[in-house]
């Protein structure tokens, strides 16, 4: 196994593999990225060698997915959660995940078939799954993830740090060809100076005749991915390049997994609820593309970023074809070109796909896997579908919550029973 850092090394062998550790002085930190092919049944070098010195109510959690919701995730655990040591574990990090692809918009999406979110209760008892359980989730909820998303990102592009995470407030309009049931959604008051068009605005949009003009946040993740490993790193976490076959092969070395894993979760977690929804967009060079172009359908836009200006879209649902396809490209430049006629002169167009982890409402939720009298808790926190960044930082909150609580009774005692 080889470990990218710097310095000397400590050569160390457990379980017949041999790992190489940094000489570093007592008291700082080791370099935390490593990359392994190794197999499960050689996960219990890894844990010897990873939590050494470690104190024993120390909780290890393991996060699987190295998007935009895994990385966030990691960096709440390791702010909420006391004593715990947090490692991110996936196959494909930043700039190869899905997450990577998405034009990063702050406009919320709904969730019209809810949310699994179960409380964790005391007792070590776990809940168990049912149908019944599954409930819509209220707007109040969408509203609270998208308004601590929306903090988050603002204070982000208030700072030093905006022009690293690549977070930055953008302004423009959303547009109908016909006037929408709700002409004040819900996240109105969470974006800034949200208002209705005048008709004067509209005249650039003949075929449109409704539009809500608005600034909100481009959180750029080929950027933000980067600083929220930085962040992870930081806090004393790490991360390892893995592809996680089964999530029991995460017991015993880690306490509690929390599963980020997106269109993974089909096999780590069984879930044939969960499918991708291919979306293929653009990347051109237009720098006097100001402005935000989005239909209300969500289906055409134009969103100028620092280095580029990303055109989509497709929503084709079921397809897992990652090449980019040349008439949807062409069909997705014609549709931007009549919302905004000057992009006909763009240039060094690129094309990129991502698939979108769809599920008929998010999964956020803490269940026991149990195998020979052993138990490993997860927190399953994945299906955003096309929302995911919109709300990445309040459900991220919301699996720390989570994990908190597994952690509080894994640390609390089992009462003996009095004979």
């Amino acid at each position: 196994m080889e470990r990218k850092t710097r310095g000397n090394v400590l050569n160390q062998v457990t379980n017949g593999k041999q790992f190489r550790f940094p000489s570093v002085p007592q008291g700082t930190r080791r370099a935390r990225h490593w990359e392994t092919r190794f197999g499960a049944r050689d996960f219990g070098g890894f844990q010897d060698c990873f939590f050494r010195d470690r104190p024993m109510d120390t909780a290890r959690i393991a996060v699987v997915g190295a998007g935009v919701v895994g990385l966030s995730t990691a960096v709440c655990i390791s702010k909420l959660v006391p004593r715990c040591f947090v490692t991110v574990i996936s196959d494909k990090f930043t700039p190869d995940t899905t997450s990577d692809v998405a034009a990063g918009m702050l406009i919320p999406h709904t969730y019209p078939e809810g949310l699994l979110c179960l409380p964790f209760h005391h007792d070590r008892k776990f809940p168990e799954v049912s149908p019944a359980m599954l409930n819509h989730t209220p707007i109040h909820k969408q509203k609270q993830w998208f308004r601590e998303t929306f903090n988050h990102l603002f204070a982000i592009a208030n700072s030093a740090e905006a022009g690293d995470a690549g977070v930055h407030l953008v302004s423009g309009w959303q547009i109908f060809q016909s006037t929408p049931t709700e002409e004040v959604p819900f996240w109105a008051d969470v974006v800034l100076g949200f208002r209705k068009m005048t008709e004067a605005e509209l005249k650039k949009f003949p075929q449109y005749v409704f539009g809500q003009a608005f600034t909100t946040l481009k959180c750029e993740c080929p950027a933000y991915l980067p600083w929220l490993e930085k962040r992870i790193k930081g806090s004393g976490g790490w991360t390892l390049t893995r592809r996680i076959e089964d999530l029991w092969e995460l017991h015993p070395s880690f306490d509690i997994v929390v599963n980020c894993s997106g269109l993974g979760s089909r096999q780590l977690a069984g879930d044939s609820k969960i499918f991708p929804v291919r979306g293929q967009v653009l990347q051109v060079q237009a720098p006097w593309v100001e402005h935000f172009i989005r239909d209300g359908s969500g289906l055409t836009y134009i969103y100028p970023g620092t280095s580029h200006v990303t055109l989509g879209g497709t929503r084709q649902k079921g397809d897992w074809n990652l090449s980019p396809d040349a008439e949807n490209s062409r069909e997705i430049l014609s549709r931007c070109c009549a919302l905004e006629p000057s992009l006909h002169g763009a240039c060094n167009i690129r094309e990129k796909v991502g698939l979108r982890p769809y599920r008929p409402g998010v999964r956020l939720q803490t269940e026991l896997l149990a195998r020979g009298g052993q138990r490993l808790p997860v927190v399953h926190h994945y299906g955003h579908g096309s929302g995911g960044i919109s709300v990445h930082w309040g459900t991220a909150l919301e699996a720390a919550r989570l994990v908190s609580e597994c952690v509080h009774a894994l640390r609390t005692p089992i009462p003996k029973s009095k004979l």
